[in-house]
């Protein structure tokens, strides 16, 4: 049974749980997580995505984005597999690090961006790994160092999340610090963790108005909270589902977004699998292998095999196109084209 797709969209808060596998150590000591903080640095910043909150403990992580301009999904890809392949060479394992899937629950911003904060950057305390709030000021493995401004994280986005607090910088780090002193008394909250969600057998439209009653099941994705924005979150992620199967029940696959793709560029479907280095014959391959893996979920081999190509060249297409800006859209026009014609 293939794995339900994430739910995101742009703007959309996450609230990010990383753990090692069986409960393992992810970080062995502070060059793995200097590793780890470098490479998400990397891709936060090249990707344009608000990163709010943080932590680093021994077995797990939390992160707190904002999607920008790439999905949340691709960020956490390259940042999770290019990072397992760091630490096993490093420390001569092989094997899974990770558990699973990392887990991220949707959001509401206005009603909980100031709690996740707390939550988030009081976790080295609940660990035990600091004794008290003053020492998390200078603990330099979770985001509240740089929101007292001990250090600076240049690909942390602290005046967002000091503007929440207060109008001028001393009066958001005194209440912000107020605020953290306060949440570290509550414990674990584990009400943090989110609610539940399921794609039922009568669709999304199903799930949402069962979201507005207050209707929570259990599955791999989460939300936290019920504002409009979160709504409309499920409404355009819950369109792309709904959207994909039209099209795979109709039988649309890969023949049929390399027709339309090359329709678009004026390229000849008979060069897509020689070996030229041609830019638009490299764009379209990007583009065709983006739409079938990333819309329409078709798996990356069956793409590579089309253009006889290795799965990780056509992976390395796709990424390409995910962090261009104008080839998302022209993604996304195409597939609207598609849809046009091929279902309507």
């Amino acid at each position: 049974m293939p794995r339900q797709a994430r739910v995101d969209a742009s703007g959309a808060l996450h609230h990010i749980i990383i753990r090692g596998i069986e409960r393992r150590a992810i970080f062995s000591d502070d060059r793995d997580s200097g590793n780890l903080l470098e490479r998400l640095s990397a891709l936060l910043t090249e990707s344009h995505t608000p990163c709010y909150a943080w932590s680093l403990l021994t077995n797990h992580a939390h992160l707190l984005l904002r999607t920008g301009g790439v999905a949340i999904a691709s960020i956490m890809r390259r940042l999770l597999t290019g990072y397992a392949v760091s630490f096993n060479k490093r420390h001569r394992r092989n094997g899974h690090l990770f558990q699973n899937r990392y887990k991220s629950i949707l959001c509401e911003e206005d009603r909980y961006l100031r709690q996740l904060v707390a939550y988030i950057h009081l976790n080295p305390l609940r660990a035990g790994i600091v004794e008290d709030v003053a020492a998390l000021n200078k603990y330099l493995f979770t985001g509240h160092s740089a929101l007292m401004g001990r250090t600076v994280r240049s690909w942390q986005d602290t005046e967002y999340v000091l503007r929440a607090f207060g109008r001028s910088l001393s009066e958001a780090r005194r209440n912000l610090q107020r605020h953290v002193l306060k949440w570290s008394e509550k414990g674990r909250c584990p009400e943090m963790t989110g609610g539940g969600l399921i794609r039922s057998a009568g669709g999304w439209a199903a799930v949402r108005e069962a979201y507005r009653d207050g209707v929570r099941l259990t599955s791999d994705e989460r939300i936290l909270g019920n504002s409009e924005s979160v709504e409309n979150v499920l409404r355009v992620t819950g369109e792309g589902y709904e959207r994909r199967m039209r099209l795979r029940n109709r039988g649309v696959g890969v023949s049929e977004v390399v027709g339309e793709v090359c329709r678009s560029l004026g390229v000849d479907e008979r060069e897509l699998a020689c070996p030229a280095r041609w830019a638009m014959l490299a764009q379209a391959r990007g583009l065709i292998g983006y739409i079938a893996t990333r819309e329409l979920s078709i798996p990356g081999s069956e793409v590579a095999s089309r253009f006889n190509q290795s799965r990780s060249a056509i992976s390395r297409a796709v990424q390409r196109v995910s962090h261009d800006i104008e080839l998302i859209k022209s993604a996304k026009k195409i597939l609207e084209r598609l849809t046009s014609e091929l279902v309507n």
